[in-house]
């Protein structure tokens, strides 16, 4: 079953960039023969992840990305089946968040400060609200 999962975790202090690039380049190479695709956005901070793809594939991913010790407090905002994939040609986009205001690239209400604050925050659990929330990045 296609499907869609979201988490949330800390990025631990002595996760550099240079480990951040090696995120990407481990996904960009692992990710297409799993049908595997979908969004990071990170900060100094924090992780925000987004992976599609078969529910067991991605399942396992993410007991993976549970154990790496480049993050911390894991927590799974939604795991949900798709009819389809909203990053298809994606193996993993990225986009580093600024640590002062977030600029999205369209208009933010304030239920959508709310929203994405509670994504931050591990507490949003509606993926369909956690989709179109990540979207305003791309």
């Amino acid at each position: 079953m296609l499907s869609q999962l979201v988490y949330v975790s800390n990025r631990k202090p002595n996760c550099t960039q240079e480990e951040i690039s090696k995120i990407l380049e481990s996904c960009k190479k692992n990710n297409p023969p799993l049908d595997i695709t979908g969004i990071l956005l990170y900060s100094k901070k924090k992780f925000i992840q987004l992976v599609e793809g078969e529910s067991k594939v991605i399942t396992g991913l993410y007991d993976k990305i549970k154990t790496d010790p480049r993050h911390s407090e894991v927590r799974m905002i939604s795991l949900s089946p798709i009819k389809q994939k909203s990053f298809p040609s994606w193996h993993m986009g990225s986009k580093e968040l600024p640590k002062e205001k977030v600029n999205f690239n369209t208009d933010i209400t304030k239920e959508d400060e709310t929203i994405f604050n509670n994504i931050l925050g591990g507490k949003e659990e509606n993926g369909e609200r956690v989709l179109n929330m990540l979207k305003k990045f791309f």
